[in-house]
């Protein structure tokens, strides 16, 4: 998903955090040729970049419909917003419910911080905090594998209310009881190899996705009724 850069919006007086339709004005970027320069040393992007990192919020806990327009605009309304980015699962297109706002400067960080962690967006109370460096699994051969094992079809389910615990392989040998499992890829939230709560599995056959659904909808993994549906 391309970041969405935006300027600064104008203070709102507001009771709650809801949905915004209007468009935030999006800096222009401008690009100019110029004489040659020296190279910055490595050191010095280092240091750059480690400055970034401790600009950048986290926001967790947030709707499937907000978009990277509406979270810049939300926290424009106390800073600077460089980048609003939400993250998307790159097989459903369906949002994770997080993403990622970078502020101007340390000010506005802590403002946003203390204005916006625990209030609500659309009736979920959100999660607002620093990351100082790039929230990725915890174990990144494994993503990697699992990514690349994962056999995409058109004859795919939707599983929700999955507990932390489970693994694609797990998920891959529950449903397997019922018919000939092509793939399994459970979401992983930001920064754990633990799952986000759902995943997708996917089968050979029309008939298989019906069976499944009838079979494992409602049924428990690993202490949770898990929801099948099809996608």
């Amino acid at each position: 998903m391309a970041s969405i850069s935006s300027s600064p919006t104008p203070n709102l007086h507001r009771t709650h955090i809801g949905f915004f339709s209007t468009p935030t004005n999006r800096a222009m970027s401008i690009s100019m040729a110029g004489p040659r320069t020296r190279r910055p040393s490595r050191s010095l992007f280092t240091i750059v970049a480690a400055t970034d990192m401790k600009r950048r919020l986290y926001v967790g806990n947030i709707p499937r419909d907000v978009t990277n327009e509406q979270l810049a605009k939300i926290f424009g309304e106390h800073g600077s917003v460089e980048k609003a980015e939400v993250m998307y699962d790159k097989y459903s297109g369906r949002s994770r419910r997080f993403g990622f706002v970078t502020m101007s400067t340390f000010e506005d960080v802590n403002a946003a911080i203390e204005k916006l962690n625990d209030t609500e967006i659309g009736g979920r109370k959100i999660k607002v905090n620093v990351t100082e460096k790039p929230l990725e699994p915890v174990d990144l051969s494994l993503a990697q594998a699992e990514d690349s094992g994962f056999v995409d079809s058109p004859y795919k389910v939707y599983v929700g209310n999955l507990a932390k615990t489970v693994t694609s392989e797990v998920l891959k040998n529950f449903f397997s009881e019922k018919g000939k499992v092509l793939g399994a890829k459970v979401s992983r939230a930001p920064g754990s190899s633990k799952s986000s709560g759902f995943a997708f599995v996917t089968f050979s056959s029309e008939e298989e996705v019906q069976e499944a659904i009838s079979s494992f909808n409602n049924a428990e993994l690993e202490g949770q009724k898990i929801r099948v549906n099809k996608l």
